[in-house]
Parts: C-alpha cells; sequence; structure tokens
C-alpha cells in the first residue's frame, strides 16, 4: 500500500494529466458528430480485429456442432432445388410453365451474404452481435440476419469496412413484428423483457386466436422489410390471458439460440431501393 501512495505521488502531474486528457476526448466524442462517427468506425475495426482472432481459438472447440448445423442448412437447400421437383406428364395438354426461377436475376428479391459471428453478448439488457462483414462484403445498415436454420437474429444498426454490429433479438428496444404460424393471420409483436435469455414475448394477439404451446411463431413482414415474410421466431412456451384486454401475452423461446450463434446470414433485399424510393416520395406529396 506505501508503495502504491509513493507512485502515486512521484507520478501525480502525468497521472493528473492523462485524466484530463482522457475526460477532454470524451467530451469531445461525445459532443461532436464527426468525432463521434470517426471514433465509433475506428473502435469498430479495433475491437473487430481483436474479437476475430479469440473467436479463430473459441471456433476450434464447436467444429462437431458447426458440421452438424451446415449438415442441416444444406439438407434444406438440396430440397429447394427445382431439379429434385419432377413435373406432371403434359403429353395430353398444353401447360404453361410460369415458374420464375433464381437463374433469372430480375426476379430475385433476396441475396444471402454468409457473415460468421466474431462477438455476442446475451445477458444485459442491450445485447449487440458483432459480424466479420462489413460495407466491402455488400452489409448495409437496415438488413435482417437469420441464423442457418432460417431463425430470425436481429438487424443490422451500424456498420464498417469490414464488421458490423447487429441489434440482437435479445434487447430492450428490439421489435419485431410476428405471426402465428397455424393461425388466420393474426399478427402481433415481438420483443424482449430483458429478463430470461432466448425467451421471448408477444402482445396483440386477441383472445379469439387459437393458441396453444408448441406453436411456431414467424416474421410477417407487414410492416417491415428488415426480416422477410416466414422467418422463425420461435416456439409458443406460455399463454395468458391479459385482464385489463382482450389480448394474450404470449411467451416463446427463441428459435435462435443466442448462447451458441457461429454463423448467420445477411438478408439483402435487392427490391429495398425501390420501395424506399416511393415512401419518400409518398412523404413528400403528404406535405
Amino acid at each position: 500500500m506505501r508503495n502504491i501512495f509513493l507512485f502515486v505521488r512521484r507520478y501525480f502531474n502525468l497521472l493528473f494529466f492523462l485524466l484530463l486528457q482522457g475526460f477532454c476526448i470524451y467530451l469531445i466524442v461525445h459532443y461532436n458528430t464527426y468525432h463521434t462517427a470517426v471514433f465509433s468506425n475506428t473502435s469498430n475495426q479495433l475491437t473487430g480485429k481483436v474479437n476475430e482472432q479469440y473467436n479463430k481459438i473459441e471456433d476450434f472447440f464447436y467444429l462437431k456442432k458447426t458440421n452438424d448445423s451446415l449438415v442441416k442448412a444444406n439438407e434444406r437447400l438440396y430440397n429447394k432445388l427445382r431439379a429434385d421437383f419432377q413435373l406432371p406428364d403434359t403429353a395430353s395438354k398444353a401447360v404453361i410453365d410460369t415458374i420464375k426461377i433464381d437463374s433469372l436475376t430480375q426476379y430475385r428479391k433476396y441475396n444471402y451474404l454468409q457473415a460468421t459471428v466474431i462477438e455476442n453478448s446475451v445477458n444485459l439488457q442491450s445485447n449487440f452481435i458483432v459480424l466479420n462483414r462489413g460495407k466491402r462484403g455488400g452489409v448495409k445498415i437496415g438488413m435482417g440476419v437469420i441464423d442457418i436454420n432460417n431463425a430470425v437474429v436481429g438487424s443490422i444498426t451500424d456498420v464498417s469496412d469490414d464488421y458490423a454490429i447487429v441489434m440482437s433479438l435479445l434487447h430492450k428496444d428490439s421489435h419485431v413484428d410476428g405471426m402465428l404460424f397455424k393461425g388466420n393471420g393474426e399478427t402481433g409483436t415481438v420483443n424482449w423483457d430483458g429478463k430470461i435469455p432466448n425467451i421471448l414475448s408477444m402482445n396483440r394477439i386477441p383472445k379469439s386466436a387459437k393458441v396453444a404451446a408448441g406453436d411456431t411463431i414467424i416474421s410477417s413482414g407487414v410492416s417491415t422489410t428488415t426480416i422477410p415474410k416466414g422467418k422463425i421466431l420461435g416456439f409458443i412456451t406460455e399463454v395468458f390471458a391479459e385482464k385489463s384486454s382482450n389480448n394474450f401475452l404470449i411467451k416463446l423461446k427463441s428459435a435462435a439460440n443466442f448462447y451458441n450463434l457461429q454463423y448467420v446470414y445477411v438478408i439483402d433485399d435487392n427490391q429495398q431501393e425501390a420501395i424506399n424510393q416511393l415512401l419518400e416520395k409518398a412523404k413528400q406529396q403528404a406535405k
């Protein structure tokens, strides 16, 4: 203890200078938009590179689980190949094939960009995920993110040249429109209450809807194009009837396993720019 006091006394001026210097940098970054952007981009690049090296070591111990997941993903993709479907015999009638296949790129709506998770949090009120793919890889703010099992993970909120930040479903500000897979189109809002990781809440589902534990909740794709319709949000665990309204409060387990998230797909909507232009035009006309 005596040595600590001697050290502080001897280098007091230097320590006090460093303290003031740090406080000045904080003020500049915190209250200046340009410096905030520069600091955010630089810190993302630096922390991304450090976390990427750490993640390489960690990934080594999850190779078996990763391989199992990739096998399931490949199985799902093989089942979607058009070559695996046989058309009925058309010898006795004329049939016009109107299927728009993926090779006709003008009909393609979504592109899926593979990325690796290099940092992920689950125990905070505001959980974020860092990906090793950024602007150079075609990632933009607002894109949706799913895991290799088609489960919703979150959406892109910030990007640098080589890295991207994802606002996880396990975030207090995350709100995704969900829909009952077995229902009649009933939709509600899925969010996280900040308590138990992997357990989400869904509201605005009317009591007239048929809801049961084990049912699947999928993305509705109604009010946002960030997450396309049909992506899996979770599976219902509990259903409560709200006394103050005619709605259910639903608890569901997230389909994505945020404790072991390694590989994801960023969803690039090719039609998003055209939609944004129409929306901007409508807003201008409404003024």
